[in-house]
């Protein structure tokens, strides 16, 4: 059981380093890295569980355990690194402006 605590261990530390290499979360639209995985928005991993296929290789399994442990609810486990390096925005935020006019119509 001492293996497995600590694959795990390694596992959620690899995930807490890997950035996304590319498409929509990836350094094209997210510079200079991409975002982090852990930060990839559930229905994006769902994309890929449901239709596109996870990627081959150590990226495909990291992306699997972050979308399982997403869909079992278990995304606090990521809370540590977005404490530790910030929470990813994925939206622009959008300056609001207001026009008061300065009207002395009665």
């Amino acid at each position: 059981m001492n293996d497995l605590a600590e694959q795990m261990r390694a596992d959620l530390a690899e995930i807490g380093q890997t950035s996304m290499p590319f498409g929509k979360y990836g350094p094209q639209h997210f510079p200079p890295n991409g975002i982090p995985i852990y930060d990839i928005p559930a229905e994006y991993l769902g994309w890929f569980a449901n239709k596109a296929g996870f990627p081959k290789g150590r990226l495909g399994e990291l992306l699997r355990m972050v979308h399982q442990m997403k869909a079992d609810g278990s995304d606090t486990a990521f809370d540590g690194f977005r404490k530790k390096n910030g929470y990813t925005t994925l939206r622009t935020v959008k300056q609001k402006t207001w026009v008061i006019s300065d009207s002395t119509e009665a």
